[in-house]
């Protein structure tokens, strides 16, 4: 080992969805960093439970959130975050860095952030290869079945139900979100070895927003290096989990980590498994229909019935009853509300939502909310150990309906979505296993291979 890191507080995190917070969470763990995801702002006794532990998140739901409740919502866990002292602040957004100036405002967030830090800038890393994002000269690229798109011809996410991206350049895009100042670290002032020069550039006005570029390992490193070593005191950074594995890359690099932690250990099996999946994502679809073909039963939830609250307690009633019935009979069963935005199921919810005068997002989340229920009370009255939620705002809103404190990685699962171990004061959820699928993340077999290796056909 050439160095040291610091003691303390490395790197806390508020993510703006729950299943991007367990991708991030994954980074630090994998790379031997002790890391804990708390699903709430915790207080002091939570926080002493981890007091050793040099990565600290919060999991949270600003991403489907306006700005108003970003306001009134966002301080509290970011200055109970700022007040461990971390060397990085982090608001960590998704990869695919999808958001609008109403929804889910990125720009929103840093304003608040960086105004709890005042750091000398507000550097900025989205790129993660191992994810299948890369960003160059500003534009975000993201791959889908195998191919490569700019972020705004991207098959799933140029339709967004909610957040659809219209601009690759990511300056451009959050330009629309905030008055700062907005530039790039881009790959050429990286290779030609003037990127430190641009980030003194940068840091001459503080609060400038500074995105960078990231397309492989060494521009991966030498982004972590830019924003461990470009400020003296704490920094605030909105970036995806390409943060964190920028910072890992720069600390191996400079002997700070080793190269090969410790292994988790493999994932054991289960008898029983509950999927549950409000993704429109194609790549959700795929891992459904080989789920299915694998012995999984599928019980599509009634959209409609559940968004009405007069008729939701049915609906739930009838998938309860459908759930028990699929693990008695074969031990797995998916409940999803629809496959993709080409699904009637989606064109169903349009209507309901246009019918009852409600915005089509809070018929989502109320969609959210039903799979919510759903789970807690499926896990005490099957005994369930483990779950996987498929989808970044159902993930939060289901998480929020389980008496969970705080998550650990416990097993490798797939890229950005691992099996996590639930935190609980409550025994039937104290050590459940739970995985947070993002829509876009997941190899296609990844709900067969959450039942445990023994179990895949």
């Amino acid at each position: 080992m050439r160095g040291k890191l610091p003691d303390g507080v490395l790197l806390a995190f508020y993510g703006d969805d729950f299943t991007g917070s367990t991708d991030a969470m994954e980074v630090t763990a994998f790379a031997g960093l002790r890391t804990v995801l708390f699903t709430r702002t915790p207080d002091a006794q939570d926080l002493a439970s981890f007091a050793d532990y040099p990565v600290i998140g919060i999991a949270g739901t600003a991403r489907s959130r306006s700005p108003d409740w970003m306001d009134r919502n966002l301080p509290g866990p970011l200055r109970a975050l700022a007040d461990l002292f971390p060397r990085i602040l982090q608001y960590k957004v998704c990869s695919t860095f999808d958001s609008a100036a109403d929804v889910g405002s990125i720009g929103r967030a840093i304003d608040i952030g960086d105004s709890l830090v005042a750091g000398p800038w507000s550097p900025s890393i989205v790129g993660a290869p191992q994810l299948g994002r890369w960003q160059v000269f500003a534009n975000l690229f993201a791959a889908a079945g195998g191919v490569r798109y700019r972020i705004d011809r991207h098959p799933t996410m140029s339709r967004h139900p909610v957040t659809p991206m219209r601009e690759a350049d990511l300056r451009l895009h959050l330009s629309s979100q905030t008055a700062r100042d907005v530039v790039s670290i881009d790959v050429a002032a990286i290779a030609g070895g003037t990127a430190d020069q641009a980030a003194d550039q940068a840091r001459d006005k503080p609060g400038t927003i500074v995105f960078i570029d990231v397309v492989d390992e060494t521009t991966q490193a030498e982004a972590g290096r830019l924003v461990w070593d470009g400020s003296d005191g704490p920094v605030f950074s909105a970036s995806s989990s390409g943060l964190q594995y920028a910072l890992v890359a720069h600390w191996r690099r400079a002997g700070m980590l080793p190269q090969s932690p410790a292994p988790f250990a493999p994932v054991p099996p289960v008898d029983h498994l509950l999927v549950l999946s409000g993704s429109c994502s194609p790549v959700t679809a795929e891992q459904i229909e080989i789920a299915e073909a694998s012995g999984f039963e599928t019980i599509r939830l009634d959209v409609a019935q559940a968004v009405a609250p007069e008729t939701a307690a049915t609906e739930i009633g009838r998938i309860e009853t459908a759930v028990d019935a699929a693990i008695e009979r074969c031990g797995r069963v998916i409940v999803f509300a629809a496959r993709t935005v080409d699904d009637p199921a989606f064109a169903a919810l349009q209507r309901t939502a246009a019918d009852r005068g409600i915005a089509f997002s809070a018929a989502q989340e109320s969609i959210g909310r039903v799979l919510g229920r759903i789970a807690a009370a499926a896990v005490p009255r099957l005994g369930l150990q483990r779950i996987v939620v498929a989808g970044g705002d159902t993930s939060g809103r289901v998480l929020e309906a389980l008496p969970v404190t705080a998550l650990e990685i416990a097993h490798p699962l797939g890229k950005g979505a691992p099996i996590c171990r639930c935190h609980s004061h409550v025994p039937e959820f104290d050590g459940l296993k739970v995985v947070l699928k993002g829509g876009q993340l997941g190899s296609p077999s990844l709900f067969l291979d959450a039942l445990g290796t023994h179990q895949v056909s």
